[in-house]
């Protein structure tokens, strides 16, 4: 029977700790309310104090990046719109160089034009004068040679004069005249 005496004593033991250690009595019942309570009214304090402010940093962080997306956004349609403003300027500069190329080389072209033209006159210019002092030679060369059939002519006449000529000397002068003067005088 001891035997079974002490298993009942130590299972009376063994129900005893396990009452102690799920004992709800009042005492644990209320010092749990009252943790709790303080828990839940330090839970609120650090939540006006610390948790409060907190948010209030993280919404403004929150309201601080949207703000910077916003402008971020903003920022990139406006390099966009220059870019796009950039790439038609640069199709404008390149349709201006190629009308600036066009007109270039069509005030070239006249300025040739222009050259050509006035090289022209200047030559018909030079030709008209050598024209003129052409036909100012040709009268002079008619004059001297006038002034030679004259100086001939007044030869013959003195020794026309001074001698009775008949024809065979008339002819004998006249070819000896001929002599001086030269044959290419008559002929041009």
């Amino acid at each position: 029977m001891n035997a079974a005496v002490s298993r009942s004593v130590v299972m009376l033991a063994e129900e005893e700790s396990w009452k102690r250690i799920f004992g709800l009595d009042a005492q644990t019942l209320f010092d749990t309310a009252v943790v709790l309570v303080a828990m839940l009214f330090v839970f609120l304090i650090l939540s006006y104090l610390l948790f409060n402010p907190a948010r209030e940093l993280i919404n403004k962080r929150k309201e601080l990046i949207a703000g910077e997306m916003e402008k971020a956004e903003t920022l990139r349609i406006e390099a966009d719109e220059y870019k796009a403003e950039y790439d038609k300027k640069l199709q404008n500069a390149d349709e201006e160089v190629n009308e600036i190329m066009n007109t270039a080389r069509k005030r070239a072209k006249k300025q040739e034009d222009e050259i050509i033209a006035e090289a022209k006159d200047e030559a018909g210019r030079i030709v008209k004068r050598a024209e003129k002092e052409i036909a100012l030679e040709k009268n002079k060369a008619r004059d001297d040679i006038k002034q030679e059939i004259i100086t001939v002519a007044t030869i013959m006449t003195e020794k026309f004069v001074t001698d009775s000529m008949d024809e065979s000397k008339q002819k004998e002068l006249f070819d000896d005249a001929l002599e001086k003067i030269g044959e290419d005088t008559w002929q041009s």
